[in-house]
């Protein structure tokens, strides 16, 4: 079974209070009448759709093992949240899964993972790519004081969002920078502990929301220039390349999530031939999706409902050579 076919599992759903309702309400009539109005349309915001937000877990062990065929080289993270999901079946209790670091080459697949990850869990998904990020406050907000501030990724995954339990995957961790005034990974060190996350203040609203049921997934190349005390807040795992046949289950298993997004889809075979995934035997995730996308346009200006390895080019990434004289 490709990826984009581990479907969603049946959830139980309970409701998780994300805010106190009654400190919005103090905080709405406490501001003056030259407040910040954005921050006033928030609190407006947070009273009128309510502090309650789904708490998702699988009411059966959902198919990991479909996830991992999709996904080989993810096999010793996934092992994991077996266990702490088979941990809650048949209970009343949450599931709860330590933040997770997953090390690897770039373009391996590790975000993929963690979209993935949530639709098997049926939860939202959230991305934040801390590369481009040179300040603490895109996770936990600025200060409604400054012009054109607002909240932060985590506030609005969880106030914004429908549910108290996402997936928020932190993107290559390990190239965030700043300065000695702003660490864009400040606010991950009560984030990524249960009990600090259960009141983490966004410095916008300044309300405490619960963030303690959000699952973290960060992403990095390489750990040494991670704080430890970072590390030491998630399990850590080294995700290997995958070796011939999972790459072309790999392969596969994007050519599926990409014929099934699109209505165009439904004109190509639910499997890619084995002359294109051979063409692809080399390439990381992050060039198969570039290449098999192509692909496709490319079949269809040949008139073919097929891709034949003559579609599959990887050298659309490489960035091109001026022309000179």
């Amino acid at each position: 079974m490709t990826t984009a076919m581990v479907k969603q599992e049946l959830a139980v759903a309970s409701f998780s209070r994300v805010y106190d309702l009654d400190q919005v309400e103090h905080a709405l009539n406490d501001l003056s009448e030259g407040a910040n109005e954005a921050l006033r349309a928030t609190y407006e915001k947070m009273l009128k759709t309510g502090n309650l937000r789904f708490c998702v877990k699988p009411n059966r062990m959902p198919s990991i093992d479909d996830l991992i065929d999709a996904l080989p080289n993810f096999s010793a993270p996934l092992d994991d949240i077996r266990k702490q999901v088979a941990l809650c079946l048949e209970t009343e209790d949450r599931l709860e899964l330590m933040p997770i670091l997953l090390l690897g080459d770039p373009g391996i697949g590790k975000t993929h993972f963690a979209k993935q990850l949530a639709r098997l869990l049926g939860t939202a998904y959230q991305y934040v790519a801390m590369s481009s990020l040179t300040a603490g406050w895109i996770l936990s907000g600025a200060s409604s004081q400054w012009k054109n501030a607002k909240p932060g990724k985590v506030f609005d995954a969880l106030v914004n969002g429908s549910y108290a339990n996402p997936v928020i995957a932190v993107d290559e961790i390990d190239k965030a920078t700043g300065d000695s005034q702003y660490d864009p990974l400040g606010a991950l060190y009560a984030l990524l502990e249960h009990d600090t996350a259960q009141a983490f203040i966004d410095e916008f609203a300044e309300i405490p929301i619960n963030a303690g049921h959000v699952i973290w997934i960060a992403t990095a190349n390489d750990e040494r220039s991670i704080p430890e005390p970072i590390l030491n807040r998630m399990n850590v795992y080294e995700i290997p390349p995958p070796d011939r046949d999972g790459t072309r289950r790999i392969a596969q298993s994007i050519y599926d999530e990409i014929r099934s997004a699109h209505n165009w889809g439904l004109r190509f075979p639910e499997t890619l031939g084995d002359a294109a995934l051979d063409a692809l035997k080399l390439a990381s995730p992050r060039e198969m999706r570039r290449a098999i996308l192509n692909g496709f346009g490319a079949a269809r200006i040949a008139g073919r409902d097929r891709i034949e390895a003559g579609d599959i080019r990887l050298d659309y990434g490489n960035r091109r050579k001026p022309i000179g004289f």
